[in-house]
């Protein structure tokens, strides 16, 4: 089905005020591939499954979606063989920006709203065009501000998740707090399970937490930030942050997926909210764990948390305990820190099972701009939480050094402890949760 209207080539949209969202599609062998193309953009734009007397040539012109890209993996070009039962397309379609203006809710709504439950496609990507990026603020910080919040301007970051994760009081969480701040990590967050318990409140901890980390420094010289989970309903949310900072937090986190991405927004935009946003990756898996549905990883954990205000985003470690591609850790990064019109660059946090024995391979791989996110390395260690981070730091600063890891645990205790206990990770070996992949 060809219509001048919505079929169009890239170049041939107006002013660049598009949005184009590339899709993965999977159909039959039979399938006429331009009427389906053009009733993913009708569907997601101006009309519905059936022909409608109210949308009118002008109607289209102003606001249906073009199909601008359709391409066959492979590229037939003459025949389809006999023996293919099923066909693979990429598909881009950008839609206009005055659809759902400055907002991300809509956005998504309009490039894989009701589409989303059509079969075997996913949302690749998204490229977004200055007008609609103009309209956001993104990271109040990003890497320069917290670097200059810490007063650390060339190495990697050490952010430290409390373990175990709940059923600490304030006063044993705040024993390990300052425990790991004595030992040198950057920052310390919750885990994403905490917020307010019968066992712990968080103003209680926020308190707490903020004099252990007073005490550190007072031993060290170096700041520790620590980063409240506030997430809640989203009124609530606000509020709690507002009181987390009264009672003296120096940053905030929120598991964004959960609560909603303009949640986050809500956070970042907010005059009175000037400390770093972390926004945590639970519940992403379930949204770009298909390869044929939901969306791409750098979407969630990259792109759009950076234009939602995140500072950092925590995301899988592909070297870790969950499952991801390295193409797809790189991708994520690319997401977090290329150039992105106005909007700051956001830290990359990889978490999940990280150790002192993977910090060179992160390293090789980001280079200074990265936070290692390792929780049970530093409150599992054999010797120690401060120990923990200490071997952390070791690992860190071995890799700024150019030195093995291994060459550097000979001088260190704690990091030869960490080594011995959980081995020094190689490109491409995965950890414990290998059956996940299956």
């Amino acid at each position: 089905m060809y219509n001048p209207i919505a079929f169009r080539i890239p170049e041939a949209l107006e002013d660049g005020d598009y949005v184009i969202a590339t899709y993965l599609y999977q159909t039959g062998v039979k399938v006429d591939i331009y009427k389906l193309a053009y009733a993913l953009s009708e569907e997601q734009s101006s009309g519905t499954w059936v022909t409608l007397p109210m949308e009118t040539d002008e109607v289209l012109h102003r606001h249906v979606g073009r199909v601008i890209s359709i391409w066959e993996i492979p590229d037939y070009e003459t025949s389809v063989p006999k023996e293919v039962t099923e066909r693979t397309w990429v598909i881009q379609i950008g839609y206009p920006v005055h659809n759902f203006g400055g907002q991300i809710p809509l956005m998504l709504t309009t490039v894989h709203g009701n589409v989303a439950a059509a079969g075997r496609l996913k949302l690749l990507d998204l490229t977004f065009p200055k007008a609609y990026v103009e309209q956001f603020k993104g990271p109040k910080f990003g890497i320069d501000g917290v670097r200059d919040l810490l007063g650390v301007p060339d190495r990697p970051l050490v952010h430290n998740m409390i373990k175990p994760s709940i059923g600490l009081t304030p006063e044993q969480s705040a024993e390990l707090f300052y425990q790991a701040a004595l030992g040198g990590v950057d920052a310390i967050k919750d885990d994403e399970l905490v917020q307010s318990h019968p066992w712990s409140d968080y103003l209680d901890r926020v308190r707490l937490h903020t004099q252990a980390a007073q005490r550190a420094y007072d031993k060290t010289g170096e700041k520790t930030l620590y980063f409240v989970n506030v997430t809640d309903r989203p009124d609530r949310m606000v509020e709690k942050a507002k009181r987390a900072l009264e009672a003296g937090a120096t940053a905030l986190m929120v598991n964004y997926n959960t609560v909603g991405i303009s949640a986050l927004s809500m956070l970042a935009d907010d005059p009175e909210i000037n400390v770093p946003l972390l926004g945590h990756l639970d519940f992403s898996g379930a949204m770009y764990g298909s390869p044929w549905v939901g969306l791409s990883s750098h979407l969630v954990l990259g792109k759009l948390a950076r234009l939602a205000g995140a500072d950092i985003v925590v995301y899988p470690s592909s070297y870790g305990k969950f499952p991801l591609l390295d193409s797809k850790h790189l991708r994520i990064v690319t997401a977090l820190t290329d150039r992105f019109y106005q909007i700051r660059r956001a830290w990359p946090m990889p978490g999940g099972g990280v150790h002192p024995g993977m910090v060179q391979l992160l390293y090789s791989d980001m280079g200074k701009d990265f936070m290692v996110g390792a929780g049970g390395a530093v409150h599992g260690h054999p010797m120690g939480p401060a120990a923990g981070a200490r071997a952390l730091r070791q690992a860190v600063d071995a890799a700024v050094a150019g030195i093995s890891v291994e060459q550097a645990a000979e001088d260190y205790p704690e990091l030869e402890a960490a080594l011995q206990a959980w081995g020094v990770s190689k490109a491409g070996v995965k950890g414990r949760y290998d059956l996940m992949e299956a």
